[in-house]
């Protein structure tokens, strides 16, 4: 029997611990995480699967005396650290629910930036690119232009492939590493556009080009192009694209102009650890790109990932990725997906809890939280680094301050919610409410300095008013770029 990660980490025990410390670590765990006793965390699930794993494994004395064997040998090299800052360390006990959160930090070595310039990620990179009717013209130049230079950026050994999509698919460049150039920029030039757009075929092309090179060793990785709709496959290519995350392969979707849906593009992100952007203009593509594979090749660990076991009595609401390329995160998987983490950026997640009204008072546990990676410059590249989260519930009201970070990242993801409020008044009709959240919008973006997103807000809160309705444009550009406010200088960003 083999483990990926350290047992007695698992268990939150010493090497030196007894039988006896091992089998009473391992009924603590069950007493807050099993599925009799924590029904509705899919985090507490996967997580008791994993404790009683090291469980089993340790009470093999086998297998114990050959893991203390090795256990020095198999120290990595290098590692990421994982801090987790609750906004309260004392939580009053009240007769209703009250919210918490948690700010999540997966940091790479202070060591990595000696070894970057030794050490570039190899790729395994295929680009799924919608070539519908609607791509006709200065789209699909630039997406051409595009292509052609992240070919040139591309060293002789990345794999690469490029599959192209209507509501048919074609590999256009199959698999393999970058031999020639000219030949592959030669197939990328002959692309032309038509025919309606059916975005399931296409990634499932994508999906079988970079599995025939899949391997931990690479940056396993899509970026899909999109300009359109696609109608009756969301839900298979969202299944997709939970099937190739649990193969380790992430995928990054781009949204041009304003006929697609950006929904099920966040969705289909999610579900992978990637990104989904809004390109506004045709002119934006080819910067977009690059700077996105730029980024691939500057990674630090890949297939990030972490898992978030509350206690039975409390409940996990939302997870909301910060940094880098912050975006709304799905949490009913038993780990939540975030890509990968480079070698000079730190991923930042914010979680918000529900706890339950009349909390039991004194010192209790929160939340077991797991972030897992792949590390590229270790011989084991499997990491796992456990954080245990408790806090004490008082009778008294106490003045403690939320960090100041909990309180930044709050502070600029109100301008998101704003938004995303202003639409769900919208939604159910309430124009008044929805006019008034916009307006409310503006005047933040403008007190932070944001003029031309401030007038884009007063711009769509009288469409509203005068219509009942956001144009496309608009809600897109308030979408992402209230978004995107939240990764300070270095977001990813055009209004062009």
């Amino acid at each position: 029997m083999r483990l990926e990660f350290d047992p007695y980490s698992e268990l939150g025990i010493a090497s030196s611990a007894s039988l006896e410390d091992i089998k009473a670590a391992y009924r603590r765990a069950a007493r807050r995480l099993h599925p009799d006793q924590n029904r509705n965390s899919p985090g507490a699930a996967v997580q008791m699967q994993e404790i009683t794993a090291a469980y089993e494994f340790l009470l093999d004395e086998a297998n114990r005396r050959t893991f203390d064997t090795t256990r020095i040998e198999q120290q990595p090299e290098y590692v990421f650290q994982f801090r987790v800052t609750s906004s309260k360390r004392a939580v009053t006990r009240l007769n209703e629910p009250q919210v918490i959160y948690m700010l999540a930090e997966v940091i790479p070595d202070i060591r990595a930036s000696e070894i970057q310039e030794q050490r570039d990620s190899r790729l395994n990179l295929t680009l799924v690119l919608d070539r519908s009717n609607s791509m006709n013209g200065v789209r699909l130049d630039k997406v051409k232009v595009a292509a052609h230079q992240i070919i040139d950026q591309l060293k002789d050994d990345d794999v690469f492939s490029v599959v192209v999509f209507n509501d048919r698919a074609e590999v256009i460049i199959p698999a393999g590493t970058v031999k020639d150039r000219s030949s592959l920029k030669a197939r990328v030039s002959m692309m032309g556009a038509g025919g309606g757009t059916e975005i399931y075929e296409g990634l499932a092309s994508g999906v079988e080009q970079t599995r025939k090179f899949l391997a931990p060793r690479l940056v396993n990785h899509i970026i899909m192009l999109t300009d359109g709709h696609t109608y009756g496959d969301q839900e298979r290519t969202i299944n997709l694209a939970r099937a190739s995350a649990s193969e380790g392969i992430v995928i990054s979707a781009m949204g041009l102009g304003q006929e697609w849906n950006d929904k099920f593009l966040d969705e289909l992100a999610a579900a992978t650890g990637g990104t989904s952007t809004y390109i506004n203009s045709a002119g934006s593509v080819v910067r977009f790109l690059n700077d996105h594979v730029r980024g691939l090749s500057n990674v630090f660990a890949e297939r990030v990932a972490v898992s978030v076991a509350p206690e039975s009595d409390i409940k996990l609401e939302s997870a909301f990725r910060l940094a880098p390329n912050p975006q709304p995160l799905v949490i009913d998987q038993g780990y939540i997906p975030l890509g990968n983490l480079q070698f000079n950026r730190t991923i930042s997640v914010l979680f918000q809890f529900e706890m339950p009204a009349e909390l039991a008072l004194g010192f209790r546990p929160a939340a077991r939280l797991s972030a897992t990676g792949d590390i590229m410059a270790n011989k084991q590249q499997k990491y796992k680094v456990i954080n245990d989260m408790s806090l004490e519930v008082t009778e008294q009201s106490t003045n403690e301050e939320p960090p100041t970070s909990i309180l930044e990242a709050l502070a600029k993801l109100t301008l998101y919610h704003m938004q995303e409020n202003a639409q769900a008044a919208l939604e159910r009709g309430d124009i008044q409410e929805a006019t008034r959240r916009l307006e409310n919008l503006a005047t933040r973006l403008f007190e932070l300095g944001e003029g031309e997103l401030a007038q884009q807000a007063q711009a769509e809160a009288q469409q509203v008013a005068f219509t009942s309705s956001l144009t496309d444009k608009g809600r897109k550009t308030l979408k992402y770029q209230t978004r995107f406010l939240l990764s300070g200088p270095n977001k990813e960003n055009d209004s062009e």
